[in-house]
């Protein structure tokens, strides 16, 4: 059964930093992509991250980039999404979601096959 778990949220004051985790099951992680995606109240789900299965192409949304870094540990079944310099405009649940592709990785949350539940990140002081 492939299950995506997502941890690591919480309420943090500007400029402060979260490490959000994804813990997969029930497959094995390094065949495929994950993507982190988030949606805030009353706006649609967008792409935040994503890191393929191969090569470690990793892509980020342009109000991420410098600030968050998504990385892997295959052997422990986990992808990371390390959030630096967080801002209020940084509050939403965080979803991370498997892609079944090993080259490349989408920004596209209609490739995504499995997602989790979410985790809720409060950027407030």
């Amino acid at each position: 059964q492939v299950q995506l778990v997502e941890s690591g949220g919480g309420l943090v004051q500007p400029g402060g930093s979260l490490r959000l985790s994804c813990a997969a099951s029930g497959f094995a992680l390094d065949y495929y992509a994950i993507g982190w995606f988030r949606q805030a109240p009353g706006k649609e789900r967008e792409g935040v991250s994503c890191i393929s299965g191969s090569d470690r192409r990793k892509w980020y949304a342009e109000s991420v980039k410098g600030r968050f870094t998504i990385s892997r540990d295959d052997a422990e079944n986990t992808v990371y999404l390390q959030m630096n310099s967080l801002k209020p405009e940084d509050t939403a649940v965080y979803y991370c979601a498997r892609e079944d592709t090993y080259y490349s990785c989408s920004d596209s949350e209609g490739e995504y096959d499995y997602w989790g539940q979410g985790t809720q990140v409060t950027v407030s002081s």
